[in-house]
């Protein structure tokens, strides 16, 4: 009697939605741009924002910066996968690009606040969320304080939220710390992360 042939064709990785979250000034920017440097495969979404435009950033590169009509505009037009008004400012994931690439195979990568984090969550309940978090509380103020964009009531807004933020970590998969000087091991962490949920038995599977 001949051997049943055994079928070891079991790797069939699916593409991931991967959300990195955190409160204001952890470094979510700095984290994703250095992702994007060293993983060109995967597709960064741009965020679209109301806020106005710092010295060094970039149009459609940082952020899709749009003023509050043109985002209230996108709003009724349901071109945005989440959107939120935090700050006194918008921001949204625009739709269509994260269907295009997830439908291309790619992964990929997006960055919000946990408020957003929490609408993508209920939207795609398998999409991998990870909550970025400084070393401690004093490291994270001083990198709110060296961005020179925060007023004193600003401040009090953020760390009233970054209490209030804190307490819904059960709501994400994973949690990455962002220590200063320690980049490089954050990001190790989130691609460890993706590589791992790519060798699942039974693989995420995203639908939009």
């Amino acid at each position: 009697m001949e051997a049943e042939l055994l079928s070891f064709d079991l790797y069939h990785p699916q593409p991931l939605l991967i959300v990195i979250s955190g409160p204001s000034g952890v470094g979510k920017d700095t984290v994703v741009r250095t992702l994007q440097r060293r993983k060109n495969s995967l597709h960064f979404v741009v965020t679209a924002t109301s806020r106005a435009r710092r010295e060094n950033e970039i149009d459609k590169v940082d952020y899709i910066f749009v003023n509050e009509q043109e985002f209230l505009r996108m709003i009724a037009a349901d071109e945005l996968l989440e959107y939120a008004r935090v700050y006194d400012q918008f921001k949204g994931v625009p739709k269509a690009q994260v269907r295009d690439a997830i439908n291309s195979g790619m992964d990929v990568i997006m960055r919000v606040d946990v408020q957003g984090a929490s609408t993508i969550r209920r939207l795609c309940p398998e999409a991998v969320l990870i909550f970025l978090t400084p070393a401690n509380q004093a490291e994270w103020l001083q990198r709110l304080k060296e961005r020179h964009s925060e007023t004193e009531e600003d401040l009090r807004l953020r760390i009233a939220m970054a209490h209030q933020e804190l307490t819904r970590t059960e709501e994400f998969d994973y949690v990455v710390v962002n220590e200063k000087d320690c980049l490089d091991e954050a990001v190790n962490a989130i691609e460890a992360i993706i590589e791992a949920e790519h060798h699942r038995v039974n693989p995420r599977r995203i639908t939009l």
